[in-house]
């Protein structure tokens, strides 16, 4: 049969509408495909959940919302409403606080991490704790009472309690803030060094920072050293 015969047979001329009509649904489905989906998503049941999903999406905002709010007013319970420092030993950095507010930042140095042997079971590390701690004294013209690791340090050796030898003036600067178990918030003669990790332990600061923190810390006052 002729390619001629098959145009010309009325059979095929009853398919042209069908074809046709394919032809543009075909062109149709290409044109509006993404409207075509919206459409079918929000006319058709989705997956089990997406509906769900989509409805809870408001009240799941809402509850972080009140989480935030909530962690938000912890937070404020644990700051302290009287001036306060914060030490970051990391970075060598204090920052003189109140409430949210940094009233003077500047560096100091903390402890170095050295480990001193001493012989036998006896040794330190020079490390400055972290933690929360409260100024327990304040002290004008401090005399340093210095401990065993001292004299070790220097290869000297270790006198009795109460010698002369115990006691250092003009080491510490013109304040000191005890904090405990020997630990201080001080000044230092290296200035050179501050902003390194380089103390026994205590936190040294130059002599601007030192007097700001004497002076707006009282006893009782919080220290925060992480």
């Amino acid at each position: 049969m002729s390619f001629r015969t098959v145009i010309s047979s009325p059979r095929t001329w009853k398919l042209v509408p069908a074809i046709l009509l394919s032809v543009v649904l075909a062109l149709l489905v290409l044109c509006y495909a993404p409207a075509l989906r919206e459409w079918t998503l929000a006319v058709l049941p989705g997956p089990p959940g997406a509906r769900a999903a989509k409805g809870n999406a408001p009240a799941e905002a809402a509850a972080k919302q009140k989480r935030i709010r909530s962690l938000q007013q912890q937070l404020a319970t644990f700051t302290p409403k009287k001036p306060y420092i914060v030490i970051d030993t990391s970075n060598n950095m204090i920052q003189l606080r109140s409430g949210e507010k940094i009233v003077h930042k500047a560096v100091c140095s903390t402890g170095s991490y050295v480990l001193l042997k001493a012989g036998g079971n006896r040794q330190w590390v020079f490390k400055t704790p972290r933690g929360r701690f409260y100024v327990q004294k304040k002290e004008q013209s401090p005399v340093w009472h210095k401990p065993d690791w001292a004299f070790v340090e220097e290869g000297l050796p270790i006198p009795p309690e109460g010698a002369k030898e115990r006691y250092e003036r003009g080491v510490l600067g013109d304040y000191a803030l005890h904090l405990g178990d020997g630990y201080m918030i001080h000044g230092t003669l290296y200035t050179r060094l501050l902003g390194m990790p380089v103390t026994h332990g205590c936190v040294r600061l130059d002599d601007e920072t030192l007097s700001l923190v004497y002076r707006n810390l009282g006893v009782g006052s919080a220290v925060f050293i992480y």
